[in-house]
């Protein structure tokens, strides 16, 4: 049932990702179109951002698609750690763009080019617009307020910040149009790219937290080890490890002493039973073994020639 469910999330994730990819290109082939009929190198400057978009969109798509295909082969969990690697991937983009932003910034604060201020507040309008829908369809995912994976959150941050730079933008626009500052386009360009920055910040520590095999967000292993322990009829648990196979993919594995005259099936059924429900660990390998039974104390007997 967990597999299922997992399934029926990532089709909801390419869904939302074909809509989120389609409203992208469209919005970029219209940027590229004005753009060459206006000459302004601007537009094609920022359809050429909308371009990173669009393929971080598109390689979540791609990562999608391969986690969906089932077990096979050597890849006994299949191919779900896809999904952390494209949220890598768009984190470590995002980094690099911020810093790009950030000097391109710092060189116009310090000499500001002529902005068409009206160029600037069409566009940022027009990309607020697109990028809303966009965010709507990657925030839930089929319709619904599921969590999303690791996968869709990295295209969800892109696509999120790219609203609040158009949102910047906007305003940039209106600042220059209304008081002639030149520089408001690259304070709003520094604003953008702190975003960018936590985002890519946020992406890449809990990608890294899946790929050094951490335990789950929020789930403490050592509380875990103690419910287990505190279950009747267990005496002792070791070798507890929890961690995340992909987004939504929480597993365990450990291993159980139980009392020597406790039925050990019954007892790994409980507890495999205590953890879907209290942890929603529901992939669990337990290892149940009785305790050492008590020996009686050896007796030896002497003889009276071996006395001496």
């Amino acid at each position: 049932m967990a597999h299922d469910h997992l399934q029926l999330s990532r089709a909801a994730d390419v869904r939302a990702l074909l809509v989120a990819l389609a409203l992208i290109l469209a919005f970029m082939a219209a940027e590229v179109a004005v753009g060459i009929l206006a000459s302004s190198l601007a537009l094609l400057s920022d359809a050429a951002h909308m371009l990173t978009d669009a393929a971080a969109l598109g390689f979540s798509l791609v990562a999608a698609r391969l986690a969906a295909r089932p077990p096979a082969g050597a890849m006994t969990f299949g191919l779900g750690r896809a999904e952390i690697l494209s949220a890598q991937a768009n984190g470590v983009t995002l980094l690099v763009l911020a810093l790009l932003i950030v000097y391109d910034a710092i060189v116009r604060l310090v000499s500001p080019p002529a902005v068409d201020g009206t160029a600037v507040v069409v566009v940022a309008l027009v990309g607020i617009a697109v990028n809303l829908l966009a965010t709507r369809a990657l925030a839930h995912p089929g319709g619904t307020s599921a969590h999303r994976s690791l996968n869709l959150e990295g295209a969800y941050r892109h696509v999120l910040t790219d609203l609040f730079g158009f949102i910047a933008t906007a305003l940039a626009g209106g600042v220059i149009l209304i008081a002639g500052f030149d520089r408001a386009d690259a304070a709003a360009s520094l604003l953008i790219a702190g975003l960018m920055l936590w985002a890519a910040y946020g992406l890449i520590k809990a990608s890294g937290r899946v790929f050094m095999e951490a335990a789950p967000s929020g789930l403490d292993p050592q509380q875990v080890g103690h419910v287990l322990a505190s279950h009747p009829g267990v005496v002792e648990v070791h070798d507890l490890h929890v961690w995340e196979v992909t987004s939504g993919f929480p597993a365990l594995s450990a291993h159980v002493v139980v009392r020597a005259d406790a039925d050990c099936h019954e007892l790994r059924r409980a507890l495999q039973r205590l953890l879907a429900e209290r942890f929603d660990l529901r992939h669990t390998t337990l290892q149940v073994d009785h305790e050492a039974a008590p020996q009686p104390p050896l007796q030896i007997e002497l003889r009276g020639g071996d006395r001496e």
